[in-house]
């Protein structure tokens, strides 16, 4: 706190000193979060695991030995390669390579960016589509927090998987032919936000309708705040602690979804193969021999998904508290 004299009086007044940045950074690691992470060895292998996964998908370019999915440098001499500790396996291709000789290990690195950017990029949509409902259908009632809710129950009687595959035929069936592989990435993120909104409206509905009614928002509403006002600057910050523990899991539910998708053939094209499209290559050589082109793929998902739902569980956990 500093002191600066008063002009008008001849006084000082104490001004109080905003915090530094390492202040922030040592309070929020001295933090109940940040404590319960330190505490728990799940959580640190998780998230360990989850950076050098990030890692290697974000600096695929740099960290790759080869890239994949230029065809000036692949040969066909290479492929079906198996990986280099064992019998006939090649020194450049750790983990093998393919039917097409790509390295299956960069082809991994370079899938894992589009089915993180797909996963992340569908949850996104997802909380903007749920959040934003939830808060509508649970603030003003009646018949517009009907119509909100009937719309989901109809969605949930629908598998996830089915919405996704019905908006991607849609999209596919509405554009040309000749921007299919274009657009697939954006029609991807589309169908699978679409279809897991729903879970993030329910849930900010709930915590909105008891929100509502307290004191804060009542002496909001006397003192003129707008009903969006009240939306956007009162609930909406006390409704989104289960919205950021909903996501974190859902990251992996997207990240599945799409590859089940890209497996079944309506994902990504094979131009820009994801981790699913190379578990769907793979597929076709699993039971002539070639092991490797399907399981390393598949594994890196495994992985992947694995980590964030751990992190999900321990951030359920963090937030939650009765358990502290």
């Amino acid at each position: 706190m500093s002191v600066r004299p008063n002009a008008g009086a001849g006084e000082a007044v104490a001004v109080p000193r905003l915090p530094s940045l390492a202040e922030r950074l040592r309070g929020a690691w001295d933090g109940d979060v940040a404590y319960s992470f330190r505490r728990s060895p799940v959580a640190v292998v998780s998230a360990i695991v989850l950076a050098a996964c990030l890692a290697g998908a974000l600096f695929a370019p740099w960290l790759a030995p080869h890239n994949p999915f230029d065809l000036k440098t692949l040969n066909l001499l290479d492929a079906l390669s198996p990986p280099v500790w064992q019998e006939g396996g090649k020194p450049g291709y750790l983990l093998g390579t393919d039917d097409q000789g790509r390295d299956v290990l960069s082809a991994i690195m370079y899938g894992a960016r589009i089915s993180l950017l797909v996963g992340l990029a569908s949850v996104a949509l997802a909380v903007v589509m749920g959040v934003s409902l939830g808060l509508l259908a649970g603030y003003a009632g009646g018949k517009i927090d009907a119509f909100i809710m009937r719309v989901a129950d109809v969605q949930l009687s629908f598998p996830a998987i089915l919405i996704a595959l019905l908006i991607d035929g849609v999209a596919r069936a509405a554009l040309p032919r000749d921007a299919h592989g274009d657009v697939a990435l954006f029609v991807l993120i589309l169908a699978i936000g679409v279809s897991n909104w729903v879970q993030y409206a329910r849930t900010v509905r709930g915590s909105t309708m008891v929100e509502k009614n307290k004191e804060y928002v009542q002496a909001a509403r006397v003192i003129g705040v707008s009903s969006w006002g009240i939306m956007g600057r009162h609930l909406l910050p006390n409704v989104m602690g289960p919205v950021l523990v909903l996501g974190t899991i859902n990251i992996a539910t997207a990240i599945l979804t799409e590859a089940t998708l890209s497996f079944l053939g309506v994902g990504v094209p094979p131009t820009q193969p994801s981790l699913g499209t190379l578990i769907r290559v793979g597929n076709d050589f699993l039971f002539s021999g070639e092991w490797w082109i399907t399981i390393f793929p598949g594994v890196a998902l495994v992985v992947m998904v694995l980590s964030i739902n751990l992190l999900g569980d321990w951030l359920r956990d963090a937030l939650n508290p009765k358990l502290r």
